[in-house]
């Protein structure tokens, strides 16, 4: 709507009348519904100010009282009240309202007369009250009002960059006035009346702003006050102010420094105040022909600092996944590029969350293009260094305080259903302290925040702030028997737009309403289904499909300790049972728990179907230590094996990648994973002619797990991880020798 045409069709519209037009047909309104005419009006008088549009002329003259700040030499005051806080009686905070004019008049009074910056006026949105003593009447005044738009202190201590700021300001509220009259002398007053704010001022603001006020602040002159009845009601200081006011434009500094004082009204206000809406992850699709390498797409977007060192990273995870099982000196080729190699990995701009940021983009960016369900699975693996004791800051990892020593990995990877491997959702790594060897007994008093139990919440975390940021897709976080644990489920039970959990339960656990534990309930349940059941290769026991026994139902999980009156967590279960074990005394049996639906024998079979996907993430496992040998890494610190380790976790996804994706995309141009040269290579080499079309992804993961031992026999399934890492590397050292063989012939290029 053109302002400037409306006030031409309509020259007697007052300033009044067109704020609300203009509130009306934008939709400005604020979170009570209410048509935001004060923001409007100031922001049309800037405009007017400006030039840009021509106002009407303003057609009523406020008159604004001026109040003396102090009252007047020789003024006689009430008697001194002394005595203990109880002589006083209830206090009560009796709200200013602009409809009762006399207690308006009564707050502008005491306040202007007793207080040093006098009654006004107050800035934006404002809530004012009168502090009623049940025996003596009014005892002081109280205003609060929007907050500071800019507080570097307060800023710092929450951790807001200007977007949070701009979202969350308006649920900082300022304590801008608060007078106790100065014929009151009674101990712990102030503090007593404090007390009393935060519950009340976030009510009445919710009420007549529709805003939740997740934090107070308030500013205390040093050189009048030493803010003892603040830091007495919980408030903390948090720093200074640069000395300016709300309107010094001109930067006189001339209001003079002063304390800035905080108070959350949540524990997690923090955390959401700097919450901003998740950003939808860029698509990544399959290249069919051309586009940029892996490397860029995993890597390219990296922030170490500098652009040498972007460049560095990815130029090193190609020479990386170039010769997976190759020590650096030998991937990277040269010495020069082994230095380079060695700098980067050292330096202190480069750490493991920064390397694996772009890929955890990417990851996002396939699970927005695959959508349907994406499976989370987590576990933990244990990296052995203990062949390099020159390896400083590595902590124990076996059973015994002089066992082996490394780094404790546990790690989130996206998986489709039919499981092939998204990518790296979460990467979580330590060292454990020598020092709290043999305490674990002690370990059951901490919070589980303090434990490593938290891993499997840290992760959880990270599969809901992807289902958040690809909404729509299923994510749903997998875990094994170590994940049943309480808080897990109750974490995911109050978080109902976060990621879905399912974990195979080990503890018969207490039930609601029950006198049975959980896997003794379900056991009474009667068999729904049937189902057929692939049970993966385990140790000299080869894969098999098992019959079995299939059981669901709904129950109610209590917690086995903590205080009492915690509610129970709702969840499904799910039950299967070998029909005809191999051995009579070792079924195949699982329980498992999660917060999907399950309603009816094929919901209950997929979720089973499901969990058998979380075998995925061992095979990733082996992967990593045989295929990019990552524990023969030999670097001097902990810190630069993580950083290592972050590249090595991208190449051997792609080695798993790769494996997989001939078996659910086997019709997929080769392309998407094979540049030219490789493809062509790998024809010439099975076929012994370059086709002008490029064969499918299901033929080029054959020929490539030939070339790695791969028989390729008729009842064969398609070529495993290991055969795939060895296959590529010899691709590698073809394709390698072809680009050379080519230059050799033109030296100009090929």
């Amino acid at each position: 709507m053109a302002v400037g045409r409306l006030l031409a069709a309509e020259p007697e519209l007052s300033r009044t009348e067109l704020s609300r037009r203009v509130c009306r047909t934008l939709g400005w309104r604020s979170a009570n519904g209410r048509l935001r005419e004060m923001s409007c009006r100031v922001t049309l008088n800037r405009l007017g100010r400006d030039g840009r549009i021509a106002l009407p002329a303003s057609r009523c003259r406020i008159a604004v009282p001026r109040h003396r700040r102090r009252g007047r030499a020789g003024e006689r005051l009430p008697k001194t009240v002394f005595g203990p806080l109880a002589e006083l009686g209830g206090l009560e905070l009796v709200r200013v309202s602009a409809a009762d004019a006399a207690l308006s008049a009564e707050w502008r009074e005491l306040t202007a007369r007793h207080h040093y910056l006098g009654s006004g006026p107050l800035c934006g949105r404002q809530l004012r009250y009168v502090i009623r003593s049940e025996r003596f009447g009014s005892v002081g005044t109280l205003a609060f009002t929007s907050a500071a738009l800019h507080l570097a202190a307060r800023d710092a201590w929450i951790g807001w960059d200007d977007e949070g700021r701009r979202r969350h300001l308006e649920q900082v509220v300022c304590n801008a006035r608060f007078l106790i009259l100065p014929w009151f002398c009674v101990g712990n007053l102030a503090s007593k009346v404090l007390s009393l704010c935060p519950s009340r001022v976030r009510d009445d603001w919710r009420e007549t702003y529709g805003v939740e006020v997740l934090l107070l602040e308030t500013f205390v002159n040093p050189r009048r006050f030493k803010g003892t009845c603040y830091l007495a009601a919980g408030w903390n200081a948090v720093g200074q102010t640069a000395g300016r006011g709300r309107q010094d434009r001109d930067r006189r500094f001339a209001a003079g420094r002063k304390r800035v004082l905080l108070l959350p009204l949540r524990k997690e206000c923090r955390e959401v105040l700097c919450a901003t809406p998740p950003k939808p992850p860029t698509p990544v699709y399959y290249k069919e022909d051309g586009g940029p390498g892996w490397e860029q797409v995993e890597f390219g977007a990296a922030d170490l600092g500098d652009a040498r060192r972007n460049r560095r990273l990815a130029e090193l995870a190609a020479a990386f996944f170039q010769k997976p099982t190759a020590g650096i000196p030998e991937a990277c080729g040269t010495v020069a590029a082994a230095r380079a190699a060695y700098r980067l990995l050292k330096h202190e701009k480069t750490e493991m969350r920064k390397i694996l940021a772009p890929h955890y983009e990417a990851t996002a960016g396939r699970v927005a293009v695959d959508g349907g369900v994406v499976l989370a699975v987590q576990d933990t693996t244990f990296l052995n260094y203990s062949a390099h004791p020159a390896t400083e800051d590595l902590g124990p990892i076996g059973s015994t305080e002089t066992g082996p020593v490394g780094i404790v990995l546990h790690d989130t990877m996206a998986f489709t259903p039919e499981g092939t491997p998204l990518g790296l959702v979460d990467i979580q790594c330590w060292v454990r302290d020598p020092e709290e060897f043999g305490l674990s007994e002690f370990r059951k008093d901490l919070p589980t925040e303090e434990k490593e139990s938290a891993k499997w919440l840290d992760s959880y975390a990270a599969a809901s702030r992807l289902q958040r940021r690809v909404p729509q897709a299923r994510v749903v976080s997998v875990g094994d028997r170590e994940a049943d644990f309480y808080e897990l489920f109750e974490r995911a039970g109050a978080d109902p737009g976060g990621a879905g959990l399912l974990v195979r339960a080990v503890h018969n656990r207490t039930l609601l309403d029950e006198c049975l534990g959980l896997k003794d309930w379900i056991a009474t349940r009667p068999v729904a289904a049937v189902v057929d059941v692939r049970i993966p290769r385990r140790g000299a026991n080869p894969a098999r499909t098992a019959a079995m026994e299939l059981r669901y139902g709904t129950v109610m999980l209590l917690p086995s300790k903590g205080p009492k009156g915690r509610p129970g967590v709702q969840m499904q279960v799910v039950h299967i049972v070998e029909q005809t074990p191999r051995k009579a005394d070792d079924p195949v049996e699982w329980f498992l728990l999660t917060t999907c639906p399950v309603e009816n024998p094929e919901q209950a079979h997929e979720t089973v179907q499901w969990y058998t996907r979380r075998w995925g993430i061992e095979v990733f496992h082996r992967v990593l230590k045989s295929g990019c040998r990552i524990e023969d890494r030999q670097l001097s610190t902990e810190t630069r094996l993580e950083n290592c380790l972050a590249i090595d976790l991208v190449v051997a996804w792609r080695v798993f990648h790769l494996t997989m994706l001939g078996r659910e995309l086997p019709d997929l141009p080769c392309t998407a994973c094979l540049d030219e040269v490789e493809w062509k290579v790998l024809c010439k080499h099975h076929t012994g002619t370059v086709p002008a079309k490029p064969p499918s992804m299901r033929q080029a993961v054959i020929w490539i797990g030939r070339l790695g031992g791969y028989m390729a026999r008729p009842k064969d399934y398609l070529p495993g991880a290991v055969c795939m890492w060895r296959g590529l590397i010899t691709l590698q050292a073809m394709a390698a020798g072809w680009r050379l063989a080519m230059n050799l012939r033109m030296p100009e290029g090929p």
